[in-house]
């Protein structure tokens, strides 16, 4: 039997040729209660990381496909991406309260 699914790791190969391969992901995510200056320095040391990167945009592509919260993914941050991402739906429940109108 033949089966048009692709084997998953082909999805994930592009990693391994990534310039943050091996490095430590305190550089890409924030630790808990980081802000303001201390958060844009580390946020910008990432970016000048992913700068040179091979796989920048299959990185960044992945982490808007996956809606990715959190860290530098692709040189952009959360709020960058987030500005990217089409707003989400509201709930079904949210929405079950606008029947009629």
């Amino acid at each position: 039997m033949r089966t048009s699914l692709k084997p998953l790791l082909a999805d994930w190969e592009w990693q391994a040729r990534a310039s943050c391969r091996g490095m430590s992901s305190s550089a890409f995510f924030s630790p808990s209660g980081e802000r303001g200056s201390r958060r844009r320095e580390r946020e910008e040391r990432a970016r000048r990381i992913c700068v040179g990167c091979e796989v920048v945009d299959q990185c960044a592509a992945m982490a808007l496909r996956a809606g990715e919260r959190y860290g530098v993914w692709g040189g952009m941050s959360t709020k960058e991406r987030a500005g990217l991402l089409p707003a989400p739906a509201a709930p079904a429940s949210a929405r079950a309260g606008r029947v009629g109108e």
